[in-house]
């Protein structure tokens, strides 16, 4: 008997094999379908063939989904992986192919600006094509670096010279058609010098080398007073301009110059007194300091050469104090009189008192003041050009000096001596004019009959010609009347006021060609020392031999003015003139620009007081002093007690320093007052200290020098310093901050032995 199934049975029997395991979302087929493929469960026919035949299908259906679903995204992401690493790879060799174009660049500059760049002479580079010049010391430190004829076109091929063109011991370069280069090198003891000369081979080319004088390059001095007086130089800036002396409130250059520059890491540049000299710092927003040789209508009108020529001297060593002893002139003793030397020591120990003559009585009267004070020396009486008639007499004016020759005598006895003031200018107005003119023994006018004088201005005169020393005939006309000034009123010696390089005729012309206007002072001064006693000079190029002073030029009343004063001297002494004689204390009320006399009135009242004690107290310590104001004229006993004390300080510290360093600087030719870093060069700190100087090596004066202070700052150079003020001792090489100073004191330090323990 056939067993019987159930109708339930089957139909369970027949879902089973129909489930399969738990699926995915979205995976259940659509009930369409299910019915298509007979899957049916209420359809028995054909159930269990059919049902494994949609099965095997459905499982690999799903099985083939899913093994695309994770199989597509793993390819994918290793395709991603491959093109990554393939990108990777391309940048790291793009990267590396830059590298090796940078390097094969900077190979080729290297090889262009190092290697073309030749080591002419020891420690001396010059690359010809971009003509850039590197001095070094002698531990491999770059002291000078400059860009060499500037102006030459890019284009410009550079060569050797031809054969008749060498000189020997020198290289020679030349661009064609624009300009030669001679380049030579001395060696000394531990010293370098480089000789370079530059010849323009076309008149529309003026040779010009720039010195870069940016912070990295150390500091700079020399040159003289410029505008506004930097110190040091580079943190000045000139337009372009010829290298000659002038009034400072009106031209680049004061009334003392000399062609030398020092550098702190240890260089100087001398340039050649015949070259036509222009000059400019930081001109142009640039950091250059820039020499050209260029002729022109004025200044150098006369052409020692067809074409200019720049020629100067690079010098280097280690140490910047030893290289400018080595630089500094030696030897002032020889042919030194000794009735000179008195002269010197008569300076540096008593006041010079200029007076403005405008009679008898005054002169008097102010020699009586002088000794009614009781604490202050008699000294040189220096009467002004107004002792005459009109410039160019060379006579005492009667009319205002009738007796003058007995008060000399008074004077003399009061144990004063007796100084005039003469100049080279004659007056249109003068005795001495038409018989000069006649005599042709005054400069004439370039272009012009040379019987005609050319005229110029000086001071109040607005018309004065000038003597031309370079006429054989001038120096015995002016001695005969120096001479009889002489036996008539004993004058013991004269003041040489010579004006400036501007104060010359624009178109002058000498019966011997000057070099520049400036060559003129230098000729005037070494004639007349031969023949008549000179107490100072009021400009220079050259130093005059002892016991002549160069005066620094007249300095308005003011506190701008007061503050450029060391800075000045510090210059003067350092480019050769270590006998300086300082303006008068408290300035000159007359000039414009005083703090009580900005209209120029010359009928004008006293310095302002405090300005006038901080300059007495500065004046204290400079090789001469010089009044105008006595201090009594203040009617203030504080005055009078403070000049007092400073006049004691004068005599029994600062005098003997001053003469003890005369007699050194005879023999060495560096200056009494000196810079800081003349006592220690290595330190930074002592390179721009613009507002203290010292007597020598063992004084350091740090004045006031700013209108109602009582306190400053103070550097102080390696070694152990007595304070001046109180006493105690003090450690150098640091500041001293807010150091208190009273208005009756002075801060100045006395320099003690190395050996001092506090």
């Amino acid at each position: 008997m056939m067993p019987r199934y159930d109708v339930g049975s089957a139909v369970s029997l027949q879902r089973v094999p129909l489930q399969a395991p738990p699926r995915r979302k979205g995976r259940t087929m659509s009930p369409m379908i299910n019915k298509k493929l007979g899957n049916d469960p209420m359809e028995l026919s054909g159930g269990q063939s059919a049902n494994s035949t949609i099965t095997s299908v459905n499982s690999i259906s799903s099985l083939l989904k899913e093994k695309l679903q994770l199989s597509i995204p793993q390819a994918l992401r290793s395709s991603k992986k491959r093109q990554n690493a393939d990108y990777r790879l391309r940048a790291f060799v793009g990267i590396l192919f830059l590298c090796v174009v940078f390097l094969v660049g900077f190979a080729h500059i290297y090889y262009t600006q190092h290697v073309l760049q030749r080591a002419y002479f020891d420690k001396f580079s010059f690359n010809k094509n971009k003509r850039v010049m590197h001095v070094y010391s002698s531990t491999g430190t770059e002291v000078i670096a400059a860009r060499l004829g500037e102006g030459i076109p890019a284009e410009t091929g550079v060569f050797p010279c031809l054969s008749h063109h060498q000189k020997q011991d020198s290289v020679c370069l030349e661009w064609l058609q624009q300009a030669r280069l001679y380049l030579a090198h001395t060696k000394h003891t531990d010293m370098h010098c480089y000789h370079v000369t530059w010849q323009s081979l076309n008149p529309h080319y003026n040779p010009k080398d720039c010195f870069d004088w940016s912070q990295k390059r150390g500091h700079w001095y020399g040159g003289g007073q410029v505008q506004n007086m930097p110190y040091p130089l580079e943190r000045g800036r000139l337009d372009l301009s010829p290298f000659i002396t002038g009034d400072i409130t009106k031209h680049p250059f004061g009334n003392v110059l000399k062609r030398y520059f020092l550098n702190s890491k240890g260089a100087t540049v001398l340039v050649d007194p015949e070259t036509p000299l222009y000059v400019s710092i930081n001109a142009n927003k640039s950091n250059n300091f820039c020499m050209q040789a260029k002729y022109d209508a004025f200044a150098y009108i006369n052409h020692l050469t067809p074409l200019p020529q720049l020629n100067y001297t690079i010098c280097a060593t280690d140490n910047m104090k030893n290289l400018h002893s080595s630089m500094a002139e030696k030897s002032l003793w020889d042919g030194l009189k000794p009735d000179e030397l008195n002269a010197v020591h008569s300076l540096l120990s008593e006041p010079v008192w200029q007076i403005s003559p405008t009679s008898e009585a005054a002169v008097y009267n102010y020699t009586d003041n002088v000794i009614a004070l009781g604490f202050l020396r008699q000294g040189h009486v220096l009467l002004s050009e107004e002792w005459q008639p009109s410039p160019g007499d060379f006579v005492l004016d009667e009319e205002r000096f009738p007796s003058m020759e007995e008060t000399i005598n008074i004077i003399h006895r009061r144990g004063f001596r007796i100084v005039f003031s003469i100049q080279p200018f004659i007056s249109t107005e003068s005795i001495n004019f038409k018989d000069a003119v006649a005599n042709r023994l005054l400069i004439s006018e370039r272009g012009s009959d040379p019987r005609i004088p050319a005229l110029a201005r000086y001071k109040q005169s607005n018309s004065v010609g000038v003597l031309d020393i370079t006429n054989n005939k001038t120096l015995p006309w002016l001695q005969s009347k120096l001479e009889r000034l002489i036996m008539k009123y004993h004058v013991d010696s004269f003041y040489l006021d010579l004006g400036t390089a501007q104060d010359m005729p624009h178109y002058y012309k000498c019966e011997q060609p000057l070099t520049n206007p400036d060559h003129y002072k230098t000729i005037f001064t070494k004639s007349i020392l031969g023949s008549v006693p000179v107490m100072g000079v009021s400009g220079a190029i050259s130093r005059p031999r002892p016991p002549v002073f160069v005066s620094l030029p007249p300095f308005s009343s003011s506190w701008k003015a007061i503050k450029t004063v060391i800075p000045t001297v510090l210059t003067y002494g350092m480019i050769g003139y270590p006998f300086i004689m300082p303006g008068a204390v408290g300035g000159d009320v007359a000039l414009p620009m005083s703090d009580n006399n900005p209209d120029n009135d010359f009928e004008v009242n006293l310095p302002d007081k405090e300005l006038y004690i901080r300059w007495l107290q500065l004046s204290t310590f400079l090789p001469v002093i010089r009044f105008t104001h006595l201090p009594s004229k203040y009617s203030d006993e504080s005055v009078l007690e403070i000049a007092k004390t400073l006049t004691t300080l004068r005599q029994k510290t600062v005098t003997p320093l001053l003469k003890k360093y005369a007699k050194e600087i005879l023999d060495t030719g560096l200056p009494i007052i000196r810079p800081l870093w003349m006592l220690d060069p290595a330190d930074p700190a002592c390179h721009v200290v613009v507002d203290e100087f010292s007597v020598g090596e063992e004084l350091i004066v740090a004045p006031v020098l700013y209108s109602g202070s009582r306190q400053r700052e103070v550097y102080l150079p390696a070694g152990v310093w007595k304070d001046g003020i109180d006493g105690s001792l003090r450690k150098g090489s640091r500041w001293i901050h807010n150091y208190r100073v009273a208005e009756d004191k002075v801060a100045y330090f006395v320099k003690m032995p190395d050996n001092t323990r506090f």
